[in-house]
């Protein structure tokens, strides 16, 4: 296939306005499928993880490919959520336009601002689909003219201010040229393909030239082992092909392409060879990173690195130090767990691994980031403790500077006062605020990256789960004071033991209890919140004697209020500096650092 008849394009948006959504309908409407296959009954059929399904957001980028007419398409879905945004970086690469997808009724977010202006940096040609023009508070023509201020911000030469709209139901798979008068009407996805066809170009490449591929993406099976994915930018690519695989450092490899492969729907088909432009995937390389170039070996020629932002949060993460270890978990060791986050390292581009003791930190994009690495972790098997989540502080002429973040928080009118207010503790900078036409208010502060540590799940609950918040990285500034602790102390059990009814309904007294009856738990485990600022040890596993005098009160069933059970994330939010998070594969426990009381009493003196 002639590079003429290639389109590679990179489907970009904010968090839930119909990325994937729209790839399910190009996928299915091109005949991918069959008419009988599983596939076409499906919804977003691009994210395959479990952890993508059960988040409802796309974690990876993947590629896929389909045919319209005489033409491939290379189809690029995209993470939506800024703490995956180094998949965003290191997959426009292999893009020469992108079709930007905003939501009719909430127009353009912070994360379209970001993956926007990473593509007008690569000079890729934006197409814009304004989706979902179906709802009922759909708002088309603000939106229009959102984006029009946003492209007049971020665009980079006058060229990219003069873009194509269309108007889309991603759901239906329906899009129109204009708006329509009635979106119930038959419709397809024709526009969006003749769009794709017409206003992004074909890949600007040298046919003739010796091969040059920059790797963008590794993928591991067990039959043929690592599969290097990136676009043939110079060249052509055959099976059986001597290579050399050049890495960062400039290091040249001897290699030889095994296997060639491109993309059909879903599937790899295995070619002979790959022309100028196609996106590919090639085994046999097994020394290949992201990042590296595979060059012809008579004329190896590095492409220039992928640049990936540097992380803003990092972790302790270790093996497993509780008088539990070892007994839920199958990998536990310093080893095994070092053993994958290298593995991690080599598709995770945003992620950095510094050993730390018999321990590791771990640095990332932001805590969700971290999280998902986490409970991929724990499903796996893996069994071991993290600390508390910190920023990653950078130094600049001899001047410490923490990273700074851009927040901006949607809520109902009746909630902006507590939210102003935890905001105020957290010494946040208000930039601006606006009313929306739905009755929300719309605000945006600065922040330190620091103070975001634990603000999600307090308005969370302070809103009744009804805030939206969405950050943006914002460069740094000089590290300021050391923010005060917002949190009440918590419970600790005073010995080991399980937990029993009798000791529970006094804790109660106490404050929120984070285990039920019938629970292990050791000295120096956290058991519940006080509700006073000092932590308090507590007896939650004694039980009531048996005597033969009846007491006055009824001795029937305990009745004890339903215990808090928090999720990984808000695990992690909960730590203070003196506490750890044990993860094993069937639970999450909160502890002390020092388990003993008085090491824990020396430690807060030093």
């Amino acid at each position: 296939m002639k590079p003429e008849f290639i389109r590679n394009i990179a489907i970009i948006a904010h968090v839930d306005h119909g990325k994937t959504t729209m790839v399910d309908g190009l996928l299915k409407q091109s005949h991918t499928f069959r008419n009988n296959q599983a596939e076409m009954s499906q919804d977003l059929i691009m994210d395959s993880g479990d952890q993508e399904h059960e988040r409802g957001i796309t974690i990876t980028a993947k590629q896929t490919s389909v045919y319209h007419g005489d033409y491939k398409i290379n189809i690029i879905d995209t993470p939506g959520h800024a703490d995956f945004s180094g998949e965003v970086e290191r997959t426009l690469n292999m893009a020469d336009g992108v079709l930007l997808i905003v939501d009719a009724q909430e127009g353009p977010m912070p994360q379209t601002k970001f993956v926007l202006s990473k593509a007008l940096e690569l000079g890729l040609k934006p197409v814009v689909v304004i989706n979902k023009i179906d709802k009922p508070a759909r708002r088309i023509d603000e939106v229009e003219n959102e984006l029009a201020d946003l492209f007049l911000e971020l665009a980079t030469d006058d060229s990219q201010l003069h873009y194509p709209t269309y108007y889309a139901i991603g759901r239906d798979g329906k899009a129109w040229s204009e708006i329509p008068n009635d979106p119930t009407a038959q419709a397809d996805l024709a526009p969006i393909f003749n769009a794709i066809i017409n206003d992004i170009p074909a890949p600007d490449v040298d046919e003739s030239g010796a091969l040059q591929l920059l790797v963008t993406s590794l993928q591991h099976d067990s039959f043929l082992g690592k599969y290097s994915i990136g676009r043939v930018s110079r060249g052509a690519a055959k099976k059986g092909q001597a290579v050399s695989l050049i890495n960062r450092s400039g290091e040249e490899i001897s290699a030889r392409i095994d296997k060639l492969f491109s993309y059909r729907g879903l599937s790899r088909e295995e070619i002979s060879e790959a022309c100028a432009g196609d996106i590919v995937a090639i085994t046999g390389i097994a020394d290949a990173k992201i990042g590296d170039t595979i060059a012809d070996k008579s004329n190896p020629e590095a492409l220039p690195a992928i640049d990936i932002e540097a992380p803003t949060i990092r972790m302790y993460l270790g093996p497993n130090t509780s008088p539990m270890k070892g007994k839920e978990g199958e990998f536990t060791t310093s080893r095994q767990i070092g053993d994958r986050l290298q593995k991690e390292l080599e598709t995770n581009v945003s992620l950095r691994v510094e050993e730390n003791g018999i321990g590791f930190t771990v640095s990332g994009r932001g805590e969700l980031h971290l999280s998902v690495l986490i409970e991929a972790m724990r499903r796996e098997g893996y069994e071991f403790e993290v600390g508390r989540p910190q920023v990653v502080t950078i130094e600049k002429d001899g001047v410490e500077l923490e990273p700074m973040e851009e927040l901006f928080i949607e809520v109902g009118s009746e909630f902006v006062g507590v939210v102003s207010q935890e905001l105020g503790v957290r010494r946040a900078e208000m930039k601006g605020q606006e009313s929306l036409s739905s009755g929300d208010v719309r605000m945006s502060y600065m922040l330190p990256t620091r103070a975001l540590i634990g603000l999600r799940n307090i308005l969370l609950t302070a809103t009744r789960g009804t805030v939206i918040m969405n950050s943006l990285p914002h460069g740094y500034q000089p590290a300021g004071a050391r923010l005060v602790k917002v949190r009440n102390g918590v419970l600790i059990a005073f010995e080991a033991g399980t937990t029993t009814p009798y000791a529970l309904q006094a804790a109660e007294d106490r404050g929120e209890l984070l285990v039920g009856p019938g629970i292990e738990v050791y000295a120096g485990m956290i058991v519940g919140i006080y509700n006073r600022h000092e932590d308090l040890e507590i007896n939650v596993c004694k039980a009531k004697h048996l005597t033969n005098m009846r007491s006055k009160s009824s001795d029937g069933t305990v009745q004890l209020t339903p215990y808090t059970q928090f999720s990984l994330e808000q695990c992690i939010d909960f730590l203070e500096d003196d506490e750890l998070l044990e993860v094993t594969p069937k639970n999450l426990r909160l502890r002390k650092r020092y388990l003993d009381p008085n090491e824990r009493k020396r430690a807060a003196k030093i």
